[in-house]
């Protein structure tokens, strides 16, 4: 496992982690979710590389070891991390492994940018864990869908105005974010087709034009990536070929998953060999 920093074409650099093995069947990139810094998949790189990938983890940028300039001056927002972020990282891996396939692993946002980023055409496949369209009236209980309402509508604008950034560290939601990350989010959530109806980014086309296998994994107490809201998301992605597990959390003994827990330990020798054989299913004899 060594450190890498990546350049971007936007002049920002990237911090990225890389498991490299000698007889790797593949390379395995994870895409991270929102608010959330590389080292909390660490764990399920380790799982992977033992596997016989060789992985890569890193940071959006404004995010954990990427930030590289004070928040309130970094300008980078949820469609830049998916199509120039995952864009960086992809054509770093392809030319530093150009005799590997490429595969990736997204999780939420990570997930998105797997379908919408054009760096997707150069993957072999890809598993997308807890990914959703996130459109606030899709969330059941009551309770969580005021709570995430007044967070991404009304909280979230005005602490973006306020300190210049989304303090979200303070609130406990994980890392703290640039403000046009939490901005368009929050405008996405307003949305009933979430970034498939924003004017400014041709979503709907970027998914159809996805080709490659598609694992697309949920869990059943996600309080957001339920199946009503990973349909919205992958309706749009008809060409293809998506294999769509919906998990059942007591089924497999496990307390809970929820939108985070599939890289949690506890799900080592139950959840992660789904997808760690998938993966390997899906690389070249």
């Amino acid at each position: 496992m060594h450190s890498i920093i990546i350049p971007t074409n936007e002049g920002d650099s990237l911090a990225a982690t890389l498991w490299e093995r000698e007889d790797a069947r593949a390379l395995v990139i994870l895409h991270p979710a929102t608010a959330v810094v590389q080292e909390f998949y660490q764990r399920f790189a380790e799982y992977l590389y033992e596997y016989g990938f060789s992985v890569m983890t890193y940071d959006y940028r404004g995010v954990g070891r990427s930030k590289s300039v004070m928040l309130r001056s970094c300008n980078v927002s949820m469609s830049d991390w998916m199509e120039q972020d995952v864009g960086c990282i992809t054509a770093w891996a392809r030319s530093r492994f150009p005799d590997l396939s490429l595969l990736a692993v997204g999780h939420s946002v990570g997930g998105h940018a797997v379908l919408l980023s054009t760096a997707t055409r150069h993957l072999q496949a890809a598993a997308i864990v807890a990914s959703h369209a996130g459109v606030t009236r899709s969330i059941k209980q009551t309770a969580e869908k005021v709570r995430v309402w007044c967070l991404l509508r009304v909280f979230g604008p005005l602490l973006c105005r306020i300190f210049g950034y989304m303090p979200a560290k303070r609130l406990g939601l994980g890392e703290d974010l640039p403000a046009p990350v939490m901005l368009q989010w929050g405008r996405w959530s307003a949305m009933p087709g979430y970034f498939y109806d924003d004017p400014d980014w041709d979503a709907r086309r970027r998914a159809a034009e996805v080709r490659l296998p598609l694992m697309v994994m949920g869990f059943d107490d996600d309080p957001w990536a339920n199946p009503e809201a990973i349909t919205r998301l992958i309706e749009p992605v008809k060409n293809a070929k998506i294999d769509r597990r919906e998990i059942r959390h007591a089924d497999f003994g496990l307390p809970s998953v929820g939108h985070m827990g599939f890289f949690r330990t506890r799900c080592a020798e139950t959840l992660w060999p789904i997808v760690g054989q998938w993966l390997m299913s899906q690389c070249p004899d």
